[in-house]
């Protein structure tokens, strides 16, 4: 019986971590320019072919990203 027990808990142990990981998203940001209207925007969903990617990086946090769009030169020019 305590074998039966041990198994089970391990089991759903193995069953539940699976699971965790399987739900978990990694979100990247990106730095756009749009060649119309010529400006940058921070889009969390990969790039269309209608926008361009700036400095062709992604980030890990849209702070990341907000920064880079501040320092990189063509999204600064007017």
């Amino acid at each position: 019986m305590r074998k039966f027990l041990m198994a089970s808990a391990i089991g759903a142990f193995a069953v539940t971590s699976a699971f965790a990981q399987t739900t978990t998203v990694s979100t990247e940001y990106y730095v756009v320019r749009d060649p119309a209207t010529k400006k940058c925007t921070v889009v969390d969903k990969k790039p269309t072919t209608t926008t361009t990617i700036v400095d062709n990086g992604t980030y890990k946090t849209k702070t990341e990203a907000e920064t880079g769009m501040k320092t990189t030169k063509v999204c600064t020019e007017n």
